[in-house]
């Protein structure tokens, strides 16, 4: 992709300090984008933006909380001039409890982040986009966005959600000049899914069985594909859910998809 030029583009990214969104800041960086990087964390935040250099912006901010959504989104604006392109990475996972197990308070805490932030980004960084008539939105759905995963009420349940908003949003600013579009991750190896390895909640092994390129995906995977819907070279795509999980959703046999060691 190296015909992908960002330069003189402003990228705010959520959830910038680690993981996919931490990928991304450094995909879009190389690119010749100047980014704001934007994370909960304010030491991480500011660290990264440090470590991308000087025409980089921290602005960080919790993208449950509409407020601070709206200073994020001016910080990210004084420091970029325009915000071009919105990558949202901002995320938690959920817990593996029985649905009798779960409560309220943790389904709540779910659906603000993944699915209430998302949703308060895209609003908040769309009326520039849309008076210029001219601008690129990619959330982060994940396969828990198109298929059951039992056990994870909360998150499959925010991750339809992304998917519908991204959709509705298509619909409905595509005429005036700005897309949206959506990736749904299958099992990326980010510092969240090493902790549910760690605690025993996933199976690594298990897992790259289960997916016919035998290996989980790394950041970059989920960035590059980002990096490529916010691109010219996706000019007339709109309003899709694209998996990137090394073949996991096309599979349906009974038995292993890869071997592995």
């Amino acid at each position: 992709m190296s015909e992908i030029d960002f330069s003189g583009k402003g990228v705010l990214i959520t959830g910038g300090a680690s993981g996919i969104g931490r990928a991304s800041a450094d995909v879009f960086a190389a690119r010749g984008a100047a980014v704001a990087v934007s994370d909960i964390d304010k030491d991480k935040t500011r660290a990264v933006a440090r470590e991308l250099g000087n025409q980089h912006v921290a602005a960080p901010g919790d993208v449950a909380d509409e407020t601070s959504v709206v200073e994020l989104v001016a910080t990210a604006k004084a420091g970029l001039g325009t915000i071009d392109v919105l990558i949202n990475c901002a995320g938690v996972s959920d817990s593996f409890a029985p649905t009798l197990d779960q409560t309220v308070g943790h389904w709540q805490r779910i659906i603000d982040i993944n699915l209430t932030g998302t949703y308060l980004t895209c609003r908040a960084v769309a009326p520039d986009m849309l008076d210029r008539r001219e601008g690129s939105i990619v959330n982060i759905s994940s396969i828990a966005g198109l298929f059951g995963l039992p056990y994870r009420n909360a998150y499959v349940a925010s991750k339809h959600g992304v998917a519908g908003v991204t959709k509705n949003l298509a619909a409905e600013w595509g005429q005036r000049g700005v897309r949206v579009n959506a990736v749904a991750p299958g099992y990326i190896k980010t510092p969240m899914v090493q902790n549910l390895i760690d605690a025993g909640r996933v199976d690594e092994t298990r897992i790259r069985r289960r997916t016919p390129m035998g290996r989980l995906g790394t950041p970059e995977d989920v960035a590059n594909l980002m990096m490529y819907l916010s691109s010219p070279l996706a000019a007339y795509v709109n309003g899709v859910v694209i998996p990137v999980d090394g073949g996991w959703s096309s599979y349906g046999a009974a038995g292993d998809a890869a071997e592995v060691d």
